[in-house]
């Protein structure tokens, strides 16, 4: 058997539960709208109803899927409204982040910044440049060196919420390179230390993304 590269930690069965739940809902096997039976779950999982009612939970939380009482737990179907509230707040908290950022990076925060971007630039699919796009803005939020920080924009950018509403973004064949290029920008800022610079690009960058979502006929959501 091979050696671990690295110290493994330990999960609880609460936390193997939502990483496979989660699992479902994004590659479909698990469909917007579906109930969830937290007793069919447990029994195909091995585990107690407990563990899986905890991991729906926060799957809840998450956005991911909807409780309603006396009928139990349902997958969500994210609709453009919810994507325009995750952007609001994001518009007001990640222009905060990149200051800080730029203002408490160290050399490892730097690397794993250039990293995503290299990612992203180089990634092959759509979905692989979305999650590249997102892995450097959670890379942000660490350069912070406030956890509270970083569990706030996990619960505002779901990764897979993003990868499901990416159809219409396919559809332009300059949104990756654009993409990219803000990004470099912002990398080029945190290096500087330059915590203004990094305010105002991060700032038009969400305003970006608030626009071409703000621009979409309500109710209308994308499925990919």
């Amino acid at each position: 058997m091979a050696t671990p590269a690295g110290p493994l930690r330990v999960r609880s069965v609460v936390e193997l539960a939502y990483d496979e739940l989660r699992a479902r809902i994004v590659d479909g096997r698990l469909r917007p709208g579906a109930r969830v039976g937290q007793a069919e779950l447990a029994d195909a999982l091995g585990i107690s109803r407990g563990s899986v009612r905890e991991a729906l939970r926060r799957l809840a939380g998450d956005g991911l899927v909807d409780f309603e009482v006396n009928r139990g737990f349902f997958v969500a179907d994210v609709g453009l409204e919810r994507v325009l509230e995750r952007l609001e707040a994001r518009l007001l908290l990640e222009p905060g982040i990149a200051r800080l950022a730029a203002e408490r990076r160290d050399d490892a925060d730097l690397h794993e910044l250039r990293r995503w971007v290299v990612a992203e630039r180089t990634a092959r699919t759509a979905a692989a440049a979305h999650d590249a796009s997102r892995g450097f803005h959670a890379a942000l939020a660490t350069a912070t060196q406030n956890d509270a920080l970083g569990r706030i924009f996990d619960s505002l950018w779901i990764a897979d919420v993003g990868r499901r509403l990416l159809a219409s973004r396919r559809a332009q064949p300059t949104w990756q390179d654009a993409d990219v290029a803000e990004h470099e920008e912002l990398c080029e800022a945190i290096e500087a230390g330059d915590g203004d610079r990094a305010e105002v690009l991060m700032r038009a960058h969400v305003e970006s993304a608030w626009r071409h979502w703000s621009r979409r006929p309500a109710g209308e959501t994308d499925s990919g």
